[in-house]
């Protein structure tokens, strides 16, 4: 494990704050579209996010599909300039991304909190079902290591008795800590470093409830979600690699 601190070269390339709702069934999403009035100077990219569906199927032992059917309009997508910074107005919720580089949590956090206030305002959502933070961080670890020991705390197992060159791995793990759930995945991924590979640590942090998530203590429990997330990102690294990121 690693000691928790601030990597001023943390490994993050996309940051997520998200919300799950229970709309109002008389909500129009085309209404999310008019929130270009208020945020076009900060997010002048935007795109309706549709839903198409369609069917695939056996009918006499023949591969049946249906065509694609066009659902309507689910939502829009908002970008800024540089597309660094998303956020997604849907019916089923809100998502706030924050793509690298990197800035920092109260960066994050607050743009989430305001874009969120739009969101409610626009949708008056009955219930906040889930709420997550999920950070998605490549790791470049040099290819001269002797063992996935040095740098990752819970890497691979190959039994000794087999060959030892590993070219692919994925492990997910999920865990719990009261009310609150991490969905931990690791695998393997092309570096753009020479002589280095990559590995994908994906931490989704996360709480739900069935009766609705109080809004007046969203904040407090974001505030959980990012401990525990900095809990389980430590915890799976070691010292080693924590320096190749201050």
């Amino acid at each position: 494990m690693a000691n928790q601190r601030h990597l001023g070269n943390a490994p993050i390339i996309e940051a997520i704050i998200d919300f799950r709702v229970k709309l109002p069934p008389e909500f129009n999403p085309g209404g999310f579209s008019t929130l270009s009035k208020t945020i076009s100077s900060r997010y002048p990219k935007s795109e309706p996010r549709k839903l198409i569906t369609g069917t695939f199927a056996m009918k006499e032992n023949k591969p049946f599909i249906n065509l694609p059917e066009m659902k309507g309009i689910q939502g829009y997508i908002y970008k800024t300039e540089d597309e660094k910074n998303v956020a997604q107005f849907r019916i089923d919720g809100f998502t706030f991304s924050r793509l690298k580089p990197y800035t920092e949590w109260e960066n994050i956090i607050s743009e989430a909190r305001s874009l969120w206030g739009k969101y409610y305002d626009q949708s008056s959502p009955e219930l906040i079902s889930r709420i997550a933070v999920r950070y998605i961080n490549k790791l470049d670890l040099p290819i001269a290591m002797k063992k996935f020991e040095e740098y990752l705390t819970a890497p691979p197992q190959v039994p000794e008795s087999l060959p030892q060159e590993l070219s692919q791995f994925l492990t997910r793990v999920v865990i719990h800590k009261a009310d609150i759930t991490a969905n931990i995945i690791q695998t393997l991924d092309r570096s753009q470093k020479p002589k280095h590979l990559g590995v994908i640590l994906d931490i989704d942090v996360y709480k739900t409830s069935q009766k609705g998530i109080d809004k007046s203590s969203l904040w407090t429990e974001f505030e959980r979600l990012r401990n525990m997330k900095n809990l389980v990102f430590f915890e799976s690294i070691t010292e080693k690699t924590a320096r190749l990121y201050e």
